[in-house]
């Protein structure tokens, strides 16, 4: 469909929707307890410490993340494309200390939720009054024959950025022209929809430049994928695809294409209609589920994902706890990046409404989500939610796709789009 709204116009309602929340929450008396815990500092956790702190500065705001350093998966396939550095996806945790966040590096190994402690590896505890657990994805390693955490040292994944990330572009720098890259991607939900495709895209845009003879070849177990349309428009215009000699195939569920086997030792993969098909570069992306605290907390039910009250992120398993982010069931927003960073402002919202003995109101909710799918060309999708009245849902209720048939001047100024939004939401984070 085509935009309904400029994109200037989009970035302003977006803006008011994610400041809707946070506006005009009075505070109680100052000797109340206001302790608050943030597990994980991703995009959804350290958003919400920020802002937790910006909403209401008496907070006591504890971040506890293992690493010292956060790789953004969004546009780390600009890595691979070879547009990007690794350290520019790198980001620390400085600014959050000078929002007052008291930042802790130690693993979290267990939440008593009736206690309310939080403990961590260190043999430190941490009291609160409200959680907030911010987990990201862990992997289903028993869903694919052969394939596991050790063989992802060897055949990465990626889907976690950091070091597989930069394992993956060396074997695609090491690769041979006239080589196979072999792509999986996992059946939903999973992290970001659109990304196995977008990967595929800058893979492609590389091989074209240096190793114009290879190929990419996408075996997928679903029938149809995010933002199809303007994918495969893309390929066609740039990578030959559907032609004689195509750079990317996309093979679908209709074919049984999805892999239920990983061959290590010659790199191969074994489709579900028993076909093994040989790579010189494999990326499995495994089947996905909540990360490994959020089953030790007994936050998820039986899909491996964690339910929430819609409007505050509240677990329904486990009051005083908030799960954020994309181990959430956030019905029906994307699990992207930037649905973490806006659902983490409404938890942000919320919980210092309840400290301050407020009821949180109603919130707004916003997603954008860019894709890069080759040189200057790029496009995206973009939406604004609201908490239906049943609370139920949270629904679309303004949005657009940028069209198929768009000027080369539209999808190249997309790609500048898509860098200004990481810069813009990167320093909202960690800035």
């Amino acid at each position: 469909m085509n935009m309904k709204i400029t994109r200037r116009g989009f970035i302003q309602t977006a803006g008011a929707a994610t400041a809707a929340g946070m506006i005009g929450v009075p505070y109680i008396a100052l000797g109340a307890s206001k302790k608050v815990v943030v597990v994980g500092g991703g995009t959804a956790g350290a958003t919400a410490a920020k802002y937790i702190r910006l909403a209401d500065p008496s907070a006591d705001v504890t971040l506890i993340e293992a690493n010292s350093n956060y790789y953004t998966c969004y546009m780390s396939n600009e890595v691979l494309g070879g547009d990007r550095s690794m350290d520019s996806i790198k980001f620390g945790y400085s600014g959050l200390g000078k929002h007052g966040v008291k930042v802790v590096h130690a693993k979290v190994t267990g939440i008593d939720a009736k206690a309310r402690v939080v403990k961590t590896s260190e043999g430190s505890t941490y009291n609160y009054d409200r959680c907030v657990v911010a987990p990201g994805i862990d992997f289903q390693w028993d869903k694919i024959e052969g394939y596991d955490e050790k063989v992802a040292e060897k055949i990465p994944h990626a889907w976690k950025a950091g070091p597989q990330t930069a394992m993956l572009r060396q074997q695609l720098e090491a690769m041979k022209d006239g080589g196979t890259v072999v792509i999986a991607p996992p059946p939903n939900p999973f992290r970001c929809p659109p990304g196995p495709y977008e990967r595929a895209s800058q893979i492609a845009m590389y091989l074209k430049q240096h190793k114009p003879k290879s190929k990419v070849l996408i075996f997928d177990p679903k029938p149809k994928f995010s933002k199809m349309g303007l994918f495969t428009g893309a390929w066609k215009k740039m990578y030959g695809y559907e032609s004689d000699n195509a750079m990317i195939e996309w093979h679908g569920q209709q074919e049984e294409a999805g892999i239920v086997k990983v061959n290590a030792a010659n790199n191969s993969v074994v489709t579900a209609f028993g076909d093994e098909i040989k790579a010189d570069v494999l990326n499995v992306i495994p089947p996905q589920k909540a990360g490994a605290i959020a089953f030790a907390a007994g936050l998820t039910n039986d899909s491996g994902w964690c339910p929430i009250d819609l409007g505050t992120f509240e677990s329904t398993i486990h009051p005083n706890i908030h799960v954020i982010g994309d181990a959430s069931i956030a019905s029906s927003m994307p699990k992207s990046g930037y649905s973490a960073n806006s659902q983490a402002k409404v938890c942000a919202a919320a919980i210092v409404a309840m400290l301050n003995g407020q009821e949180p109101g109603t919130p707004s909710y916003i997603n954008t989500c860019y894709s890069i799918a080759g040189k200057d060309y790029a496009f995206s999708v973009a939406a604004v939610y609201r908490l239906t009245e049943d609370r139920s849902k949270i629904a679309s209720v303004s949005g657009g796709l940028t069209p198929g048939d768009a000027s080369p001047e539209v999808f190249k100024r997309e790609v500048a789009y898509a860098h200004s939004w990481f810069n813009n939401i990167t320093h909202d984070i960690f800035g």
